[in-house]
This record gives C-alpha cells, structure tokens and sequence, in this order.
C-alpha cells in the first residue's frame, strides 16, 4: 500500500530521468514532511557520489526515508501494530490511553486522527493508520509537549488584577543598548504582538511643545510622544484582548503633560480608561476580564481617586499640582545612571498647590504635574515604595510601587514572606537596574516567586531570561496575564520561596531523551555533523532549581539518539518551569547553543512528545525537535 503511494507521487517526477536538487525539495514538499534545507543537502550529496548533481528514484527513496522515516518512531509503531504495517482503531486507541495518557480517547477520536493525519487514502478509507499516518501524527501538535488546552484562555480572569502575573517590558522604545542605541516604535508593535501587557513610555519635554520618548540623559535617539500612543492603539489588542498599562516614566513639564493627555484621551478614546467602572468608588481592582479592550495609565496622582470621581466632568484644563518626591520619577537613583546627577531629595507628599503652609526648608524638589494628567490615572496610581511597613499602614488598592532589582532582590532573601504579602495587596513592579547599559536582564524567577506581577524585562535582548518570560506567558493562551498560585494570593499566607512548608504537593517529574531530529547547524560547523548534547533546567524556588545533562552524540545533528532518563523532584510546581537546551560540544569547556524550548512544569503532556526548538531570538526552528517521554505525578 505504502509502496504505491509513494511511486503515484513521485512517478510523474521522475518520468524524464533523474532529477535535481532543488526538484528534490519540490518533491518532499509534496510529501508534507518538513525539512532543513541544510540536511536534505547533505543527505543528496551523499546520495551522489559521483558529484553528477542528480539523483535516480532509489536514491531519491533514500532521502524520504532518512529524513522522515525515524527509527525510534518506528520501533513505537511496531509494538502496537499486530502486522507491523498498520494501526487498526482499536490499536490506536490503546496507543493514546497507554502512552499517551489520552484517558478519553475512543474510537471516534481514533478515527478523526486518522482522518486528519493519513496520507495513504486507501488506508483512511478502512480506518486504518499506516506507519506514514503514524509519523504526521507524531510530528504534529497533536503530540507536542505544550498542553493544547493551554493555548487559549482557560484560568479564571475575574479576579482583580493584583492576582495575575502581567507580561511587562522595560524601556519598550529602545531596541539595542541605554546610551546610545537607537529609540524605535517597533519596539512597541513588536511587544504587543509578543502578547506584552505592560509598556514602558519615557516621556520628555521636546521642541514646538511635541512630548518625545527616548532614555533620559543619553545618547539614545527620540521618537515623538503621539506616534507611539498610536502605534500602541494600532496594536494593543491584536494578540490578547486583555488590558494594557501603560507604565509613564514622566519628565515632561505641566504644559506638555496636558499635550500627553490630550493625545491618549483623542487617539486611544473609549480604550482609555477614564474613570471607574459604572463610575462608583471601587474597594478592590477590577479584572482583567472587565478591562477587556481597556487601556491604564500608570503614573503618579495628585490626591485620591475619590478626589478624582468627585470632580468628574470639571474642566481641569491648565490646572496643575505639585508632588514632592526623593526623585523625579518612578526610577530609583541609584539603579539608574539617567537620573544619577539628579538630586536625592528628602521627602514624598502629594499636594494641592498652596493648599498647605510652608514647613521648615527641607531639600524637596516639587515636580508639577498637569491635572488632565493625573486624572487619567484610576487604577495604577504610583506610589514611593519605601517599606512593607509603611505600605500596610498607609497604602490603598489601587496604588502600585516601583523597586529596583537590587533592592527588591535584598528584600526576597531579608523580608521574603512579608514581600508575598505585600504583593497579595498591591501591584509591584520589578524593574533592571541602570546599570545594565548594554540592555541586560536579571531572572524573573526569583521575583515572580514573590508574587511580583509587573517584572519588567528588555524585550529587545534575547537570553536565558527572555526564554523564562517567553514560557511563563506561554500559557493562558498567550494573553499576558497568568494567575498567580493561591498561595500567593492570599492574605496571611505564610508562604516563602526559602522556606517551602505547609499544603504544597511536590512532583516528581521524569523525563525520558529519546532523540533529536533535524537539529539546527551549528553556526561554527559546516555541514550537520555536530556534537549534540542536551541540558534540561528546571527554574522555581530556589530547592527547585536543578539541571542534568546528557551525554553527547558525535556528528550527527540529523537523527541523534539518547535514551537518557532524567529525574527532577520538584516542591512547588506551580512555578516552576522546564527549559530544553541543546549544544554542539565545541571542547570539554566550550559549547555552542543550537535551540531551547521553555514551558511551565503543568503545561507539560504526559506521554511521547515533541520538543520543539527556537533560536536564540526566539524564532521557530521547525523542523528541529527533541522527542522525549515525559510523566509526572504528586509524592
């Protein structure tokens, strides 16, 4: 049956005579198997020896099979079909309860797979699968790792926003490094799409009273206030339909903030929110799912949202408050070098101008903020973070803090079950410090292990931390918002990252490394003979953190075998994540990254799976796959 399958297809190509190598790549893609241009070439070159650049039906036979035909799934096929040539429904079925851990499955979800992943029309007609069926199946998504019930929304999105985690970048504009790189609205586009929810704008007094965006004090070039407000309402909601903050890191004088008002307010219109919803006093954030659409600004406020609901519909055109801070933004000092010759100042207050009596000289800077301004700011009012003390006593719901890593991380490791009930309250926001001229990113881990829901990364630097963040919002569809673990939303959990006691129920994850197939070249290699190696690295708690690796495979990057059982024991699973690496040893101290693939431990399916890889931007590398076992189950 497969035989004649086969020659219907390729017969008409191969009637004039041998064929080429790109009538070569024309013909596999007839057959609807993926490929790496890199691999088909090696396998034809060795499928010519004589160097005559063609090759016979035979030879052309022998590069389907070598490329598509994987023995590991073969020797899978063969234990569940009785004839080794093909899988009945009942076969089938047992395959998906057994391996698969498809504990639904019956004939009728037999037959749609085969349906939809047989090639052989004979076979489909019997309700059949044939080992070429077998192998589309296997490939597809169908049998990938990621959970298919985890690529749309399924958490619950009525809780109120300081129960997610929210996908959040970091200097948004810039697209290189802080000094000098260059400032770009695609840094915006390119976010949303990547289902960010969280921007950073950087605004600034520019000339013929145009607001610009662009990292104070630096070389970094500019790009006008308005064209990233509609840049952003272009592409807010393509990707998710939950809402966007936009976090205002705001230098602009009261003038020019009454322009940056007055564009969100015209260009974002009902996407922006203006005030609470049904225009009553709130007691605790909305949700997502009643933002839906919705776009926040996130800024600092002159007086209370009462205040503001109380003057709703007064004309505030002109007015102006000053707010007396330490510093001039949202940013700390001393993690940021562009605030760095700016005066520390003494004290935080808001207040009304002139509405209290001057006390004793204090070095205060009073920063003047336009009230058309401040009152598009409802639900993400920032506020001085100065301790967890001082925001029990003195903080309401809809305030958020800002804390640099280094300072935040001090306060994980001194104070880290207060920092998780401080975030239980309050949305905080995690930012890099300044430091990190050359874009740089710190782990996310450790922060969203305290429930930090705004961890701010640059979204424009690729990397291990990039990898993290990718994965974690994988999940929930995509849609930038993951609800936090119970534990770290509720009051008076005595939950702690360095100390994990109490109603959690540890995991024990094993994972079985089967193979490679088509794995990426290495960028130092000139042909697909590298030396693969995999490392698996799981990132939670800090008793979670662990990471095995497996031997390494000489010369083959097209179809490398493992057969390496790894064992993790894992005590919080909700936040942990399992990242895939794989690496061509250079040398016993040197290797060099092929691909990775980052998920969260409970997205993981149970059963044969396929791995697939992504470069170190974070682009598709398909064909390029691990296929491994994976089973977890509660100790």
């Amino acid at each position: 049956m497969e035989t004649r399958w086969f020659l219907s297809i390729v017969h008409s190509t191969f009637r004039r005579g041998n064929i080429n190598f790109e009538t070569t790549l024309e013909l596999l893609d007839k057959f609807n198997i993926p490929f790496n241009y890199v691999h088909v070439k090696y396998v034809f070159k060795a499928s010519d020896p004589l160097k005559s650049g063609t090759i016979t039906i035979e030879d052309f036979r022998g590069i389907y099979r070598a490329i598509a035909h994987r023995c590991e799934l073969h020797e899978l096929f063969r234990i569940y079909s009785p004839n080794h040539k093909i899988l009945l429904v009942p076969n089938l079925v047992t395959f998906l309860r057994t391996e698969q851990f498809h504990s639904d499955a019956d004939e009728k979800t037999a037959c749609e797979i085969i349906t939809k992943f047989e090639p052989i029309e004979e076979a489909k007609k019997n309700k059949e699968m044939t080992f070429e069926g077998f192998i589309r199946f296997m490939s597809s998504d169908d049998c990938g790792i990621f959970k298919m019930e985890h690529r749309c929304v399924y958490q619950d999105m009525t809780r109120p926003l300081c129960d997610y985690f929210i996908s959040s970048s970091h200097n948004t504009y810039l697209i290189s490094d802080q000094l000098i790189g260059p400032s770009r609205l695609w840094g915006y586009a390119s976010a949303l799409m990547k289902g960010c929810r969280c921007l950073e704008i950087d605004c600034w007094d520019g000339p013929n009273n145009e607001p610009v965006v662009y990292h104070g004090h630096t070389l970094t070039s500019k790009i006008s206030f308005k064209t990233v407000i509609q840049v952003i309402s272009k592409y807010a909601f393509l990707v998710s339909d939950y809402p966007v903050i936009l976090s205002l890191e705001n230098h602009c004088s009261p003038k020019q903030q009454e322009i940056m008002a007055d564009y969100m307010t015209t260009i974002l219109g009902d996407k922006l929110v203006v005030s609470t919803i049904d225009d009553q006093m709130p007691t605790e954030l909305p949700s997502p799912e009643a933002l839906k659409f919705k776009i926040m600004i996130k800024n600092k406020k002159i007086g209370t949202l009462e205040e503001t609901l109380g003057k709703k519909g007064m004309d505030s055109h002109g007015q102006t408050g000053e707010f007396e801070e330490e510093q001039t933004s949202d940013e700390e000092s001393d993690d940021d070098p562009s605030h760095a010759k700016q005066p520390l100042l003494k004290k935080r207050r808001a207040l009304w101008k002139g509405s209290v009596p001057p006390r004793k000289k204090q070095r205060i800077k009073k920063i003047k903020l336009a009230l058309p301004l401040s009152e598009l700011v409802i639900y993400t009012k920032t506020r001085k973070f100065v301790s967890f003390e001082d925001s029990r006593e003195k903080q309401v719901f809809y305030e958020n803090n800002s804390i640099g890593e280094g300072r935040a991380r001090k306060l994980t490791k001194q104070l880290a079950n207060e920092f998780v009930q401080h975030t239980v309250r309050f949305i905080t926001r995690i930012y890099p410090k300044g430091l990190r001229t050359n874009s740089s990113n710190y782990n996310p881990q450790e922060f969203w292990n305290v429930g930090c829901q705004i961890v701010a990364l640059n979204f424009q630097t690729a990397g291990v931390q990039m990898d993290l963040q990718n994965g974690r919002f994988m999940d929930n569809g995509g849609c930038g918002y993951i609800l936090k673990p119970e534990y770290l939303r509720t009051r008076g959990t005595p939950f702690s990252p360095y100390n994990v006691t109490g109603n959690h129920q540890p995991v024990k994850l094993i994972i079985k490394l089967i193979s490679g197939h088509q794995l990426p070249p290495s960028s130092l290699s000139r042909s697909n003979k590298a030396d693969p190696l995999v490392v698996v690295e799981i990132y939670g708690v800090p008793e979670d953190q662990a990471k095995q690796q497996s031997c390494v495979v000489k010369s083959n990057a097209l179809c490398p075998r493992w057969n390496e059982t790894f064992t993790f024991n894992i005590h919080v699973p909700e936040l942990a994540l399992v990242r895939f690496i794989v690496e061509d040893q250079l040398s016993l101290t040197s290797n060099d990254f092929l691909g990775q693939y980052t998920l969260p431990l409970l997205s993981m399916n149970k059963g044969y799976r396929q791995v697939p890889l992504f470069s170190k931007l974070g682009v598709s590398l398909r064909p390029a796959s691990l296929f491994v076992h994976v089973w977890y189950f509660q100790q």
